[in-house]
């Protein structure tokens, strides 16, 4: 069984009286242990797409299954549960929250998974310190670079064990060096078994992929196997 099932998925959007067809009929099968991204122009469909992958939202037609599970009418608070047990979201502006330390950060997704106080901060210490973080976890962001703030979002997608990690343009706020270093983060995850899925307007990124999906006007149009 595929770890992603979407057979006929459409999304449409309605303003005013205008429709919107964000996605128009995808099919698509990931399986468990890829490396995939979605590449396409702003406009095209890639993030509406990744927020049906990621369980941010249903189709309105068409079969999605996720992990075993078929969602295609879930609910709020179903599509909640599969977030939180299965599914890590790197995003291009980090969404730490400013308050709160590097180590508070990390255990957000625990506390909602009600995990006692001590077996949280030991996992979220353990996730720092794979991520290169274990000096850092009493520093707010705003101390920190905007790749070690990327690794804090890196630690807090994985801090809940998930099988789907999705980077959505998860170096766009970085210089290019950096951004290399954080491909390689994912790179790293993938041979550690986890299915990545990253999701760019850039060719150079999808080209550390080992398959790339490009999608325009809310269809797949290409499928490129490295």
């Amino acid at each position: 069984m595929s770890l992603i099932s979407l057979q006929g998925v459409t999304k449409v959007y309605r303003v005013g009286e205008q429709e919107i067809r964000a996605l128009d009929g995808i099919d698509l099968r990931i399986e468990e242990g890829e490396f995939v991204s979605i590449i396409g122009p702003s406009g095209s469909g890639k993030s509406t797409l990744m927020h049906l992958l990621g369980c941010l939202d249903t189709p309105t037609t068409g079969r999605m299954e996720i992990c075993g599970r078929e969602l295609s009418g879930a609910g709020s608070s179903e599509l909640a549960r599969m977030r939180n047990r299965e599914i890590g979201f790197v995003f291009q502006s980090f969404n730490l929250l400013s308050r709160l330390d590097v180590l508070a950060n990390i255990e957000l997704p625990l506390i909602y998974s009600g995990l006692p106080t001590n077996e949280r901060k030991e996992r979220a210490r353990k996730v720092a310190g794979e991520v290169g973080l274990g000096d850092r976890l009493a520093n707010r962001p705003s101390q920190l670079s905007g790749g070690q703030c990327q690794r804090v979002a890196i630690a807090r997608a994985l801090v809940n064990g998930p099988r789907l990690v999705f980077g959505d343009e998860p170096t766009g706020n970085l210089d290019s060096a950096t951004g290399l270093r954080i491909l390689d983060i994912f790179e790293e995850l993938n041979a550690a078994g986890k299915t990545v899925i990253l999701v760019t307007h850039d060719p150079a990124i999808a080209a550390r992929t080992r398959r790339i999906i490009e999608i325009c006007d809310g269809r797949i149009t290409k499928e490129t196997l490295r």
